[in-house]
């Protein structure tokens, strides 16, 4: 047998490697191909977007904010211009010359300098670094004439807020500052360097209206990011103009009236619809300081000032209601049937039950008493009987009927809702049980029901009205439907039978509150007077001695003129000691200047926000 040539499996060997060799180079190929149909084909669109991306950099216009105008057309937020001066890293060369040079011009503190330079450090070169934010027009002018010279230097100009009558006006609308976490991680113009949100009364409650909408550059970068030629802008759109309905000279005429009070709130309203026509609080403070800045222990000591000025008592300040709740407790007694308009009651100074002994504030008392007189004269025993019989389901439920209890949905965030106490509210609150004794103090106003001067403002104009009164604190755009208040589920002999008593009180001999009297012919008032309890000490006959912090709460609610009802006011004085001789003149005096004024009778200022409208100033993202 003849030997295998050995040439021929050579030859064999090499054809199957050139096989194997050209079918690997084809699946390579082969691959390489269909990724190039994928990038260049399939996947085209996506790698035109982020090749556009990277050559497009859009950046934000921050609006101008929204202003706010009292119902008269009066200023009470603006904005005005400040000029500022900022320096991009990536534009100067060596930026300790820029700032140098710089100093030249306006005075640079070593401190600055210091942070300038190590936020250049730390941050992207791209970004602006602001250097100062207050320059005089001189300044800016000259800085502008010397920017050749300035390496990386540039202005511009900032829109910021500015208030009106700030102490005055500065709990109902509020002020702006930097937006948090969760504020910047909802919009991110609010990363804008020198944007502001609002951050209490009405700023923040209507945000959305008064922040505007952003507008939008588009610039051509090259591969570092510098810009270099504007594509297109769409104009930012300025925030929506408010008009509240308050009266700024009424409002100031109030916060006069409060001086000398060491803490005091007064509401009025318009007792028809619930307008807001003063809100005042006091001690204030000066919203133009928090914008202008104020250090971290400025901003500490403030806060924690002992009559807290931040705070806006009168949606904040939560008070037991004294005899202002007594209506209150008349109403539920009429309502369940378990009383009439002439059962009586008996009064020798004081009243037991259960072992306890609960006093009236007139210790010889009031013999017999019907509601009318309960009401005139204030009488604790009668109301004590009201509470005990109806029981303190029925008292609460009444009290919430009439607006207590509860916060209102109007544009005033970080309102305290009050407590209107029952059983079940007790038991989740507290983990105990409720006592009989303790109805018998609600049914006066003590105890564990609490208040806010604003709730009682609206008590008293639902009483006034018959109406349910939701509080307004901005008026109605043009076209803006607003429903006019419905009834009271209340039986409206039973509202007048209350009116009379209130009107006994400021209005016949031996009412509680003749002090209250308005001097304007032919115009009166109806109200309650009211002084809560805060310390036991204070009914005894060292009252009047006792320290600032353990007298007596004065309150005082009316409403007028008491034949045709306009306005409703409450007010409170802390440790005032007597509502008849510290609140009742308060009410008084403001609501002689409701009535000599009568805003609600007035054309009211009408908001401009007919048609969109450009900011005037405008911030890029990445602007100092």
């Amino acid at each position: 047998m003849a030997a295998p040539d050995h040439r021929i499996i050579r030859n064999r060997r090499f054809t199957r490697r050139v096989l194997m060799l050209g079918a690997g180079q084809l699946g390579l190929f082969g691959v390489l191909g269909w990724r190039l149909r994928q990038l260049q084909v399939l996947e085209a669109p996506k790698y035109a977007l982020l090749a556009e991306e990277n050559r497009i950099n859009i950046q934000l216009m921050a609006p101008s904010r929204g202003l706010i105008f009292d119902r008269f057309g009066k200023p009470v937020a603006s904005n005005a211009d400040a000029m500022r001066v900022f320096i991009v890293p990536d534009l100067s060369n060596d930026i300790e010359y820029s700032l140098r040079q710089l100093n030249g011009v306006i005075p640079i503190p070593d401190r600055v300098a210091e942070r300038v330079l190590r936020l250049a450090r730390r941050q992207s070169s791209y970004i602006p670094i602001v250097v100062a934010d207050d320059l005089s027009w001189q300044q800016f002018a000259q800085v502008n004439v010397l920017a050749p010279s300035l390496p990386g230097v540039q202005t511009d100009i900032l829109s910021v807020r500015q208030y009106h009558d700030g102490k005055d006006m500065a709990h109902i609308v509020g002020y702006v500052g930097a937006a948090d976490t969760a504020e910047v991680n909802e919009d991110p113009v609010t990363r804008l360097p020198g944007f502001r949100v609002g951050k209490s009364g009405v700023e923040l409650g209507f945000e959305r209206k008064l922040r505007g909408k952003a507008g939008i550059i588009k610039l051509e970068v090259d591969a570092r990011g510098r810009a270099i030629r504007k594509l297109d802008t769409l104009q930012s759109q300025q925030g929506r103009e408010l008009v509240l309905t308050i009266d700024q000279e009424i409002q100031n005429k109030a916060m006069v009236r409060l001086e000398g009070l060491r803490r005091a709130a007064v509401v009025a309203l318009d007792a028809r619809n619930g307008e807001v026509l003063v809100m005042a609080s006091t001690p204030s403070f000066d919203p133009n300081a928090i914008i202008s800045g104020l250090k971290g222990g400025q901003w500490a000591s403030m806060a924690e000032l002992e009559d807290d000025p931040l705070t806006n008592k009168a949606i904040r300040g939560q008070y037991p209601p004294g005899s202002t709740f007594k209506m209150v407790t008349a109403l539920a007694g009429l309502e369940s049937g378990l009383i009439t308009p002439k059962t009586k009651f008996q009064c020798y100074g004081g009243f037991s039950y259960s072992n306890a002994y609960f006093g009236c504030w007139k210790k010889r008392g009031h013999r017999s008493v019907q509601m009318r007189k309960a009401l005139k004269e204030s009488c604790d025993v009668y109301f004590y009987n009201v509470a005990l019989r109806i029981g303190i389901t029925k008292l609460s439920a009444m009290g919430r009927k009439l607006g207590l209890g509860q916060t209102y949905e109007f544009g005033m965030p970080q309102q305290k809702p009050g407590v209107m106490p029952t059983p079940g509210w007790k038991r989740a609150t507290l983990g105990e049980k409720w006592y009989g004794g303790e109805t018998v103090i609600a049914g006066i106003g003590q105890g564990y029901v609490l208040t806010t001067p604003l709730q009682l403002a609206v008590m008293t104009a639902r009483i006034a009205s018959g109406r349910e009164i939701i509080p307004r604190i901005v008026r109605p755009e043009p076209g803006e439907q607003i429903e006019s208040p419905r009834k009271l589920d209340i039986r409206p002999e039973y509202l007048e039978l209350v009116r009379e008593g209130m009107w006994a009180v400021v209005n016949e001999g031996g009412g509680t509150a003749g002090r209250a009297r308005i001097p304007i012919a032919g115009v009166e008032m109806a109200g309650k007077t009211g002084t809560s309890q805060v310390n036991t000490a204070s009914s005894g006959p060292h009252g009047p001695l006792l320290i600032w912090e353990q007298r007596d709460h004065a309150l005082f609610v009316g409403y007028a003129p008491a034949d045709n009802p306009r306005y409703a006011v409450a007010a409170i004085v802390e440790h005032g000691g007597s509502g008849s001789r510290a609140a009742a003149p308060v009410v008084r005096d403001i609501m002689t200047a409701l009535m000599e004024r009568d805003p609600v009778s007035r054309p009211a200022y009408v908001a401009r926000n007919d048609a969109p409208r450009t900011a005037r100033h405008e911030r890029r993202r990445g602007e100092g």
